[in-house]
């Protein structure tokens, strides 16, 4: 969320940030809205100390035996106008909180311009897209081929962008899972944690799902929310709190399900499992003080790369541009795996800063060990370390062969009990 007394004092680092992502400008309904708001609650404040005067002067009167008459009729009004200066103050309250919960976050100075995601940046490429002899097919061709991937009966449960996986590919996508976690906690020192799949809406409010993009989440009958990533999770263990900066840098890792409404990605990706409504993913999430947030956003980065190069899989760095970061997000990595049964590059992984956006939002902050004592906002930054199910697909396309098997990478054979190929099982 953005400082309200950020907008006061610079309103134009607010329309300046939004015109950056190709967002309307905004500073002066807000202040219009901050204004009279302000002006409601000082007015009520007037009203309720003439109101507090009449009550001792009523006393006194009526302790005289005065007629109180003319001072109760006085009361009344002034109630009555308390009534409706507090009435007014609730609502613009009310709508300040969320317009300003609306807002995105600003971009940081070094965040590309661009509109979309045509003008993002290329940081670097990393290895060599393999070359075939034979025409590399897309990953639920050889799912289907394999028997091991069925989006038919996964359709008869539970609709469309559903899969079901059977026996090796279940396997290997566990495999996957573990081989991920493992390098984040032994090499990187990631802490970690199991997590509710459920969440209270404070948890989405203060990540910035909601309330803008409620219609992205799936809701239960209780009131409770499917974590669309384990960074709502994570990032909310700290909600509320006050951290010593001795604390600072915490970093958590998690292995969940996600769920996604995909309500805005009509017709895209729906052949395979690039965009599903149910996906695992290996989430990372940092908590640091702000002179650590850039260097630890370049160590999350190279995190979620090292799993990429572990698996000799090619794929591209790039420095997405201001239209196309995330909502909470002021600067965003994409690692893009290259799949050759696309003839593409696809996203793998977002690592993003969010600066103190996330943190205002969740009342989170940390008291630095010099200075005056005061409490600040810690940063977070959140990354995929990576996306299992996306990670799966480039396996199986990269490493295809032109019977239909596919090769385990060596990265991996140990996870998978020795096992060094994955064909269609004998019956």
């Amino acid at each position: 969320m953005i400082d309200i007394r950020l907008i006061r004092t610079h309103p134009d680092l607010l329309d300046q940030g939004l015109q950056r992502r190709g967002k309307q400008p905004l500073a002066a309904v807000i202040l219009d809205i901050d204004q009279r708001h302000r002006h409601a609650v000082t007015e009520s404040q007037k009203i309720q100390t003439l109101r507090n005067q009449l009550a001792k002067e009523f006393g006194r009167a009526r302790a005289k035996g005065e007629d109180t008459t003319t001072l109760a009729q006085q009361s009344e009004q002034l109630k009555e106008q308390l009534h409706h200066l507090e009435q007014q103050a609730t609502i613009l309250e009310q709508e300040l909180h969320q317009i300003l919960s609306e807002l995105p976050n600003l971009p940081a100075e070094d965040c590309p311009e661009g509109h979309d995601e045509q003008d993002n940046v290329l940081i670097r490429h990393v290895g060599s897209p393999r070359v075939f002899e034979f025409e590399p097919k897309p990953h639920d061709d050889l799912g289907h081929t394999l028997g091991l991937m069925d989006f038919e009966r996964a359709a008869k449960l539970s609709g469309s962008r559903f899969v079901v996986l059977y026996g090796d590919l279940v396997r290997l996508e566990r495999a996957l899972s573990q081989f991920m976690v493992d390098i984040h906690v032994r090499e990187f020192g990631y802490q970690e944690v199991y997590v509710p799949f459920m969440v209270h809406e404070s948890a989405l409010l203060g990540t910035g799902q909601l309330p803008k993009f409620k219609e992205d989440q799936f809701q239960t009958n209780t009131g409770h929310y499917l974590i669309p990533t384990a960074e709502v999770a994570l990032t909310n263990l700290v909600a509320g709190e006050i951290l010593s900066e001795a604390e600072l840098p915490k970093r958590y890792t998690a292995y969940t399900p996600c769920f996604r409404a995909e309500a805005g990605a009509g017709g895209r990706d729906t052949r395979g499992m690039i965009r599903q409504h149910q996906f695992s993913k290996v989430e990372l999430v940092s908590i640091t003080t702000p002179d650590q947030a850039v260097n630890e956003h370049e160590r999350m980065t190279n995190a979620a790369e090292t799993v990429l190069q572990r698996l000799d899989l090619a794929y591209r760095v790039m420095n997405l541009c201001t239209g196309d970061i995330g909502f909470s997000a002021e600067k965003t990595y994409d690692l893009e795996v290259w799949l050759p049964g696309q003839n593409a590059y696809r996203e793998i992984s977002s690592c993003s800063r969010c600066n103190t956006f996330q943190a205002r939002r969740m009342n989170t902050r940390y008291r630095p060990e010099k200075g005056d004592g005061k409490t600040q906002f810690v940063h977070t930054l959140n990354g995929s370390g990576l996306a299992v199910g996306r990670t799966l697909v480039a396996v199986m396309e990269n490493y295809q062969q032109a019977d239909g098997s596919f090769s385990v990478p060596d990265a991996l054979q140990s996870y998978m009990g020795g096992q060094t190929l994955i064909r269609r099982p004998q019956r």
